[in-house]
């Protein structure tokens, strides 16, 4: 049996058909504090405690992850504009504030050192340990057939 070679866009709609959380990944350099917007990112292990998220090879900040402690900020509803500011669009005006390589008035954060990368094929995995961790009650960001979107509770 032959493989099927899918159209790529298509593709990219049908897995957009699972709703998401929006997380900004951020990790201190040499050349300063980094981040980029990623909807791709989950819990792998309580015992250790691991988390993955999967980064696009093409991605500016990609170098500055690799080998590196790195942060998971989890997006309210209300920062839309820190998501598109580190999906490539900023504002004039950064629409967040830093706290270390936090994103002040995230929803949680996820503090990790590396663990492991893996090839993900236009992608890489970056697992991460979890070493400290914060979370607040509210309402999230979600990502959703290729917009953004709420996320509430039935």
């Amino acid at each position: 049996m032959s493989e099927v070679t899918p159209d790529v866009r298509e593709l990219r709609n049908c897995f957009g058909r699972f709703a998401t959380g929006v997380t900004v990944v951020t990790c201190e350099h040499e050349k300063g504090k980094h981040g980029f917007t990623v909807n791709s990112f989950t819990s792998v292990s309580l015992q250790p405690p691991l988390v993955l998220v999967s980064v696009d090879r093409r991605t500016r900040a990609l170098p500055y992850l690799q080998n590196n402690s790195f942060t998971i900020n989890i997006l309210r509803a209300s920062q839309q504009d820190t998501a598109m500011h580190f999906a490539g669009r900023p504002l004039d005006v950064p629409p967040f504030e830093w706290d270390d390589t936090r994103i002040k008035d995230s929803l949680a954060y996820i503090e990790c050192e590396p663990w492991a990368e893996y090839d993900g094929g236009d992608h890489v995995l970056f697992v991460g340990k979890v070493k400290r961790f914060e979370y607040e009650d509210g309402a999230p960001l979600g990502y959703y057939g290729g917009k953004f979107s709420t996320i509430e509770p039935l």
